[in-house]
């Protein structure tokens, strides 16, 4: 059976020139970053060469850069590291009602401690309101938190405005940060850290075909945290422990790939999106997208299919060897509807129907053809089993 990967938004394959960089820093090239011989410093260089090509995908400075575990631990550092180094000026947070679940369970955790939280609301299309943003800005606000595009649905949050209210507070002598959590953004939408003029920024390698385990989080140049992890000076003592030399390479050499395919992976990921979207509607009904549709990543489509479960929908199309997912990766294993789509104003059933497909460089357009098919079996033989569908089917017949 053919097997076909439409979760890239989860995690994408391990790109084969990301592999050959990664191997020697396995075998022959193992020394410790830290270590002053000349085992150690050429591993210092690769780090150092990783940084740089980090940096360029952002357009930051590489002593912007700090390496991490992956993207959970950034925004950790991020918002944990900023809050109890500033918790003298303020103990508000504004956040969006639709953050990944490390920015969610810290920010949920965080108010248990005292700290008042502000989340914005989405409304139908995804998307928070600048004009809210500006609202509900405080006298003891210190932080904005705001992901660049969503995980679930795609859509792009206004990040550069949001930037520009907090220059512009700034300006006036306000003591307030700004972090987007890029994980989904970076390497599919153009991002630079000075048009954004975020002071914090999270990256992760797995979602741009590099290895798992290694993340990066942009702290602007000045900007004082406390750090989560306390032991060695790596990472200008912002986050201790030994590098993660071999992830960190094919890290740098993900990110300088994805700079310069982005347009060209950008380019076939939507034309495959499109023509799947186009497909799906065509042949299957009672179906809703969900959020902005103009305004989204180009590679990620998110539907919700009535009168079904999302999870029975991604059993079936699993044995018919299509790879789906209802929601972020993070989030499985839970009971519960999306949070994200029900933060739309879907209602309960809309939400546990919810799938996201999202296609990656390697997809074709036979790969597009066969899911079609296999989703239209899949939701006619669930349809057929629901009670819901049957009733509705019932409630539609005019009786004689």
């Amino acid at each position: 059976m053919r097997r076909i990967y439409l979760d890239h938004s989860a995690t994408t394959p391990l790109d084969g020139r990301v592999l050959d960089a990664i191997l020697p820093f396995l075998k022959e090239k193992f020394g410790n970053a830290s270590s002053v011989h000349s085992f150690g410093q050429e591993a210092r260089a690769a780090v150092d060469k990783a940084r740089r090509q980090v940096a360029s995908l952002i357009k930051a400075r590489a002593n912007e850069i700090v390496f991490t575990s992956g993207g959970t631990e950034s925004n950790n550092l991020a918002i944990r590291g900023l809050c109890e180094a500033h918790q003298n000026q303020g103990k508000h947070i504004i956040v969006s009602a639709i953050e990944h679940p490390s920015v969610r369970g810290l920010i949920d955790g965080l108010e248990k401690q005292g700290w008042e939280i502000t989340r914005l609301p989405v409304y139908e299309d995804g998307l928070v309101r600048v004009a809210g943003v500006a609202g509900a800005i405080r006298p003891d606000t210190i932080l904005i938190s705001v992901m660049m595009a969503n995980n679930e649905i795609g859509t792009i949050q206004p990040v550069t405005e949001i930037g520009e209210i907090v220059r512009e507070e700034k300006k006036h002598g306000r003591r307030l940060w700004f972090h987007t959590d890029a994980v989904q953004s970076a390497g599919r939408h153009a991002i630079d850290v000075e048009t954004l003029n975020c002071d914090f920024l999270t990256l992760s390698a797995h979602k741009i075909y590099g290895p798992k385990g290694v993340g990066a989080l942009y702290i602007r140049r000045g900007t004082k945290i406390f750090p989560q992890q306390v032991g060695g000076h790596q990472e200008r003592e912002r986050r201790a422990g030994t590098e993660s030399v071999a992830n960190i390479v094919g890290f740098g050499v993900a990110a300088e790939l994805a700079r310069a395919e982005m347009d060209e992976r950008n380019e076939r990921v939507r034309r495959l999106r499109d023509r799947f979207e186009q497909e799906t509607e065509a042949r299957i009904g009672d179906i809703v997208f969900n959020g902005e549709r103009d305004r989204r990543l180009p590679h990620l489509s998110n539907i919700s299919f009535r009168f079904i479960e999302g999870e029975g929908l991604l059993i079936h199309l699993d044995m018919q060897g299509v790879a789906v997912s209802t929601g972020s990766a993070c989030s499985s294993g839970t009971l519960e509807p999306s949070p994200v789509i029900r933060a739309l104003g879907r209602d309960e059933e809309l939400a546990r129907g919810a799938i996201r497909f999202s296609f990656g460089k390697d997809n074709t357009e036979d790969d597009v053809d066969l899911t079609v098919k296999a989703l239209a079996r899949a939701v006619e033989t669930l349809r057929a089993l629901s009670p819901l569908a049957r009733v509705n089917i019932t409630e539609s017949v005019p009786s004689a």
